[in-house]
């Protein structure tokens, strides 16, 4: 209530109390004077023990015989030898009236994780990665498929299919490909789920080091990481996708025919029918100019069939965001405050030439291979 009281005029009532999580009306209802006076003191239960009951069911359960007993065992031995104290929930109250109740077992406090809130303007501000299991013709083996997408076009900027799920893996992947792609250091971050390889302490220490900023799903939430996902399932929804691998030579053999038709061939309907590689070689411009002649050219020839008059080429979103904070919805206070100070402008990253995705055991693409 105090943070009610206190908040900025700017913020409405309504939206910190959604904020705070507490309903409108009781915070009304606590915040409105009284108009009666104090509230009379709530009259006692005749139903309830006595001073000496209650001092006697204390000292019960506090006697070296049941100690370590839970109110229910105790209460079940004393009925069988013809004695009765209290019901089982009266014992637990007079427990909790004296701090005694607690749960029996050491653990950790629940912890509470912030939503990934990421933004991407351009190529190389965001990658997000992930590991898929690919089956194989031996029940119970599979391979495994890193994949680390640019996050703005969607352009697989490193893959590799490998036999086991580890961090020496995903670190020799990373590290090869932000040489690569020359990332300067607090450039990029990088967002994957919570699995071994994404939390392990060397491939923590290589990201530091790299100067690469980490973000994670929150547990359990894979909407968290949905552009991974959503890649994994055009994989694997491909008409000649094998559903199961001969072995890890012929994964690769077919990841290698793949991603370079998924990169350069394949309209992408988040990015307007453009190809992730023409968003991440900024192309787009000059590709729907030439679509826009052809879209003017139809309409020319035939107006009558454009209902709502003159197309207009589409182009891919501006801003690409993962869990994007919804306009019409309860904002987060302190982002509440600072909306109208944040600067979401994003540099530019230096010109790419050429890339294609990573083989694994193989020299980086553009680099000497004599």
């Amino acid at each position: 209530m105090e943070l009610l009281v206190g908040r900025d005029p700017i913020i409405p009532f309504s939206r910190a109390c959604d904020v705070l999580g507490i309903p409108r009306g009781t915070a009304r209802r606590r915040l409105a004077p009284r108009r009666h006076g104090p509230r009379a003191p709530r009259p006692r239960s005749h139903r309830r023990l006595s001073q000496e009951e209650r001092l006697k069911v204390l000292s019960t359960l506090h006697s070296e015989r049941f100690e370590d007993q839970t109110p229910r065992q105790v209460y079940a031995e004393l009925l069988d030898e013809g004695e009765y104290l209290a019901s089982p929930s009266t014992m637990y109250r007079i427990l909790a009236e004296q701090g005694e109740t607690r749960e029996r077992r050491n653990q950790r406090a629940a912890r509470s994780h912030a939503v990934p809130r990421l933004e991407a303007r351009a190529p190389n501000e965001v990658w997000t990665w992930d590991i898929s299991k690919l089956a194989t013709g031996t029940p119970g083996v599979f391979l495994n498929l890193y994949l680390v997408l640019d996050l703005y076009s969607r352009y697989p900027v490193a893959w590799m299919v490998a036999e086991r799920e580890n961090s020496a893996l995903a670190k020799q992947l990373f590290a090869e490909a932000i040489t690569r792609y020359d990332i300067a250091p607090g450039t990029i971050t990088v967002h994957s789920d919570r699995g071994a390889p994404m939390t392990a302490t060397g491939f923590i220490d290589l990201l530091a080091e790299l100067g690469v900023d980490r973000s994670l799903s929150r547990p359990r939430v894979s909407n968290d990481n949905p552009f991974s996902e959503s890649c994994f399932k055009t994989v694997k929804y491909q008409p000649d996708y094998p559903g199961r691998f001969r072995g890890v030579a012929h994964a690769r053999q077919w990841f290698a025919e793949f991603f370079p038709w998924y990169a350069d061939e394949h309209r992408h309907s988040g990015l307007a029918l453009f190809t992730p590689a023409d968003v991440f070689f900024r192309r787009v411009e000059a590709i729907a100019n030439t679509r826009q002649r052809a879209m003017d050219t139809a309409f020319d020839t035939h107006p009558e069939r454009f209902v709502k008059g003159r197309p207009q080429v589409r182009r891919p979103p501006a801003v690409v965001a993962i869990n994007p904070i919804d306009p019409t919805g309860p904002m987060p206070l302190t982002e509440l405050l600072q909306a109208g100070d944040a600067d979401f402008m994003a540099s530019t990253p230096p010109p790419i030439t050429r890339s294609t995705p990573v083989l694994p055991g193989a020299p980086l693409p553009g680099t000497d291979q004599t």
